[in-house]
């Protein structure tokens, strides 16, 4: 459907694929888990900008900073650079291993564990950021290989990002 934006055009048109993807954000994204919804929303938007995914990106940003209090700036520095943003080096470290998965899962090394183990991280923090950065690969190349509308308005991404955040991605785009 054209007058749908990004991946919510995918969903509409096919529905039973759109359940196990809406499952899996919602699992990856919201359960409890040990890094808070705003650090695993903030990995999404890494890679989303990385694969200059705008409708991914915009819209996880939009979540992310709904998860912080509205600290937009925090997410755009994650993605600007995420070494020099204000962030834990756990978090460092499972975005450098996240922006390798995003380029090629075999890019990641014994070492960027190890390092992501150092600062912290937990098998599963690993895991799970692993597995983040490897399904937005994946719902990017969706969103942007289906070529859908992707709204110029940031407004939109704003009330999207606060339904994903509030509500999840049972009913909302992922």
């Amino acid at each position: 459907p054209e007058n749908l934006p990004g991946i919510t055009a995918g969903f509409a048109f096919r529905p039973e694929t759109a359940k196990p993807m809406r499952e899996l954000a919602e699992v990856l994204l919201r359960r409890p888990n040990s890094l808070t919804s705003g650090e695993r929303e903030m990995i999404a938007t890494f890679v989303s900008s990385g694969n200059d995914c705008a409708f991914c990106r915009d819209s996880h940003r939009a979540a992310a900073a709904h998860h912080l209090d509205g600290n937009y700036d925090l997410v755009d520095a994650v993605c600007a650079n995420y070494q020099g943003a204000p962030i834990s080096p756990k978090l460092k470290a499972l975005l450098a291993i996240a922006a390798k998965v995003r380029t090629g899962g075999k890019q990641v090394t014994t070492d960027d564990v190890a390092c992501a183990r150092l600062e912290g991280a937990t098998d599963i923090e690993i895991h799970d950021a692993i597995l983040i950065a490897a399904a937005f690969s994946m719902y990017n190349r969706y969103v942007d290989g289906l070529a859908t509308l992707t709204p110029a308005d940031p407004q939109a991404y704003h009330a999207m990002g606060q339904r994903m955040a509030q509500q999840g991605y049972g009913s909302a785009g992922a």
